[in-house]
């Protein structure tokens, strides 16, 4: 069942500034780092969740996440080394699940202000969640969490993510 919102005053500015900027982010973003603005370290972030299950792919993954729980690609996000996969699930306007699926297989997530909301406060991690429970939900057999479980994956990034994966705010609103 897909949530639907109402949008503040507020929060109709920043999307509508939101909208002007997605081309450019990556420039500001890069801008930002290089200048010490916000830090990312591109090592893993915390937040382990577990593995993807040996008998499932990426696509199966991706499909799993997109068609049950509206997960999609939002490439403003944070690049972390060996990431296959960097999907949100938007709750509101203001929080989302992050998930990330690594080339090893393995699964990190976070429960976080969206960068919409609250960007400074999402890119340097203020008030970001492990929220373990909702994600084991998420995946369900799709993930296994004991280290005797994984496998040896090399999974390789989705270079053909459909468009229709991209969620955005605007995938949440409805208008009076």
């Amino acid at each position: 069942m897909k949530k639907t919102v109402h949008l503040t005053t507020g929060q109709k500015i920043k999307n509508y500034i939101w909208h002007k900027i997605y081309f450019i982010f990556p420039k500001v973003q890069a801008f930002m780092v290089k200048y010490h603005l916000v830090w990312h370290d591109k090592e893993r972030q915390k937040y382990h969740i577990g593995w993807v299950a040996p008998h499932k792919t990426l696509k199966d993954l991706e499909k799993h996440l997109h068609e049950k729980w509206n997960f999609g690609n939002h490439f403003v996000a944070w690049v972390d080394s060996g990431q296959v996969l960097s999907w949100r699930k938007l709750v509101d306007f203001n929080y989302q699940y992050h998930i990330r699926v690594f080339s090893d297989g393995e699964i990190r997530g976070h429960y976080e202000y969206t960068p919409e909301s609250k960007p400074i406060d999402h890119f340097t991690e203020v008030d970001e969640e492990s929220r373990i429970t909702e994600f084991k939900n998420f995946l369900g057999e799709y993930a296994v969490y004991e280290e005797s479980q994984k496998h040896a994956s090399g999974l390789k990034p989705d270079l053909e993510i459909a468009p229709e994966s991209e969620i955005t705010v605007d995938s949440l609103v409805t208008e009076d």
